[in-house]
């Protein structure tokens, strides 16, 4: 197991360097000219010289992506803001802990509605409600977050005045943009827990379970959804990054001081150093969370269990014939 966990943290090295790579590259294409962005257009070109010596951007691309890297292993720097002149790595720290809670009730939305939803679409297949439910998985997962979020602020903000248009930290403030966020891995993980569990009701040790007079509730929550979960973990992994993606436009649009909101208003400001060193914490943030569903996924799963112990079972058979042809 410590061999599989390790492999996995190794995997994350390429990982990091391309994903910087790509990030780095494409916020430098960007034909925006961060110099005339601080500066303005009314300067001389000595006075852009000195800025962009001082920025490190007169220096060759790859020159200026291994400079980067150096300060971020090294330093864990991750730069200066053009347009503030703070740390990124401290207006990072000051919005993340919004952004995060948001994903988190987001995700925690989709596992409390997607799981039953599925249990219910699969233990009931191609009846009217697996049908309702099959449909309303499709519809939602076909909806952006940012159209959920300009529809519930028409409905509930304008027209019935049930819930604040903006963000603010009372319970009411949060319904929309958790609701925006968490509508479409509600339908995937709906979808996946479906596909998942009608795979496992056709097994044979659930036929048995049921030749046996085990209850319904027994059989569908100790045998059938605790092998359906697998897959289900995985498609969590991938709806977080979904969700951390999608939080840039619902920031955006009720106005969520996270770290949306401040890759937006970079992006305006064409601040380079906050745009990439914000996409890439949160790349990084999806990495890790990858990692820690695959750890999960190795306790959870036997057959990885198997398949390391087997390992380990096959390479001492092979040392004690090796030994024995030798003697």
């Amino acid at each position: 197991m410590i061999k599989y966990v390790i492999k996995r943290i190794l995997l994350l090295i390429p990982v990091f360097l391309g994903v910087t790579f790509v990030i780095f590259a494409i916020v430098r294409l960007n034909p925006a000219d961060p110099v005339v962005a601080i500066l303005g257009i009314n300067i001389t070109d000595e006075q852009y010289a000195a800025k962009a010596a001082e920025l490190g951007l007169d220096q060759p691309f790859f020159v200026q992506y291994l400079l980067y890297i150096k300060n971020i292993v090294f330093n864990f720097d991750l730069g200066v803001s053009y347009s503030t002149g703070r740390q990124v790595s401290t207006m990072i720290a000051e919005r993340f802990g919004t952004t995060l809670q948001l994903g988190l009730m987001g995700i925690a939305l989709a596992l409390v509605l997607g799981i039953p939803f599925g249990i219910i679409s699969a233990t009931r297949q191609y009846s009217l409600v697996d049908r309702v439910v099959t449909f309303g998985s499709l519809v939602f997962a076909s909806m952006p977050a940012f159209f959920s979020a300009l529809v519930m602020m028409l409905l509930f903000s304008l027209k019935l005045r049930w819930l604040p248009a903006s963000f603010d930290q009372s319970f009411l403030g949060w319904i929309m943009p958790v609701v925006a966020v968490g509508m479409s891995p509600v339908a995937g993980i709906t979808r996946m827990t479906r596909s998942s569990m009608l795979d496992v009701i056709r097994q044979d040790y659930v036929r048995t379970a049921r030749a046996k007079g085990l209850s319904e509730k027994v059989i569908i929550f100790k045998h059938e959804l605790k092998n359906a979960v697998i897959p289900v973990l995985t498609v969590v992994g991938m709806q977080i990054g979904s969700i951390m993606a999608g939080s840039v436009v619902v920031e955006s649009i009720f106005s969520v001081p996270g770290m949306g909101s401040m890759i937006s208003q970079a992006i305006t400001d064409q601040d380079y150093n906050l745009v990439q060193g914000s996409v890439l914490f949160i790349a990084l943030f999806i990495c890790a969370i990858n990692l820690v569903v695959d750890i999960v996924y190795a306790f959870i799963d036997p057959r990885i269990k198997a398949q390391y112990k087997g390992g380990g079972k096959k390479k001492n058979r092979h040392q004690e014939k090796e030994k024995g042809k030798v003697s």
